[in-house]
């Protein structure tokens, strides 16, 4: 058995962060599962998971999360920044205010938890960040241009982190996963049916909601377990990969995007995958 870690993960309600939050305890770890709504984490106590409020956006339930699990711990040893999620619509539909809260969420609540965390991982010497990020974080699609932009930014932002705390032993792994079955696809679409009606691109954003409604309610998407696996491999790994793409579609769909030039790449996403 590998070494006790106290780690704190976000997003721990639903799905991947779920998951994992439930393996990592079962390996022997301390996990805090953390989640806006402290109810929603009841269910993890069973596994041995510690339900912690935490809402990313807010610096007042940052300090007091991290408070509470110092005063009981003495020490950080893993942060997994899973919290995050997807409001899909045309960049013309979407409001700047449904945009910023995107990034609010999934690259500035990111950055203000990590900050704070980091000082304390400096202090030991040692100190593992794991971020949640996507394929979305390497190619674009359409409709689904801000939430792409969250993704692309958090991704330079784990690759400059990464090399800015090495040399205080922290280690920055980015998990990027393809389709997963999640609730996030059917919520996803309901945004993008919500912010098209009435508008310019309201007929294909339609096409597009019900080919996601499809895709999540058949059974090809990857489990969440798969990606539960790769965070555990991350944690327990005394050397973690900077990155590690994962999922249906992950490999062969970055790779596509490496090789075809833009026009025949933007062709396959408006014209075969819509």
């Amino acid at each position: 058995m590998k070494k006790e870690k106290i780690i704190i993960i976000t997003g721990a309600s639903s799905g991947i962060g779920f998951q994992t939050a439930a393996k990592l305890a079962k390996q022997g770890h301390v996990v805090y599962g953390a989640a806006r709504r402290i109810g929603k984490i009841e269910s993890l106590k069973v596994f041995g998971v510690k339900p912690l409020e935490l809402d990313v956006t807010s610096e007042y339930s940052i300090d007091k999360a991290l408070s509470l699990v110092l005063h009981a711990e003495g020490r950080i040893d893993v942060l997994i920044n899973n919290a995050g999620y997807g409001s899909l619509g045309a960049i013309e539909d979407v409001t700047i205010d449904k945009a910023r809260r995107q990034f609010d969420v999934n690259l500035f609540g990111i950055a203000m938890l990590t900050k704070k965390v980091l000082p304390h991982m400096r202090f030991q010497k040692s100190g593992t960040i794991i971020n949640i990020s996507s394929m979305a974080g390497r190619f674009s699609s359409c409709f689904g241009g801000w939430y792409h932009a969250t993704k692309y930014a958090l991704e330079a932002f784990s690759d400059s982190l990464r090399m800015e705390v090495k040399p205080f032993g922290i280690h920055v792994s980015i998990i990027e996963p393809g389709g997963i079955k999640t609730p996030w696809g059917q919520i996803a679409a309901n945004h993008l049916d919500d912010s098209s009606k009435g508008g310019a691109y309201e007929v294909q954003a339609r096409k597009t909601a019900e080919m996601l409604r499809k895709l999540y309610d058949g059974r090809i998407l990857s489990e969440p377990k798969l990606i539960a696996r790769t965070i555990c491999k991350a944690v327990n790994s005394s050397h973690p990969k900077a990155r590690y793409l994962i999922g249906l579609g992950a490999k062969p769909l970055v790779f596509l995007h490496t090789i075809l030039p833009t026009r025949w790449f933007d062709f396959l996403m408006t014209r075969v995958l819509n």
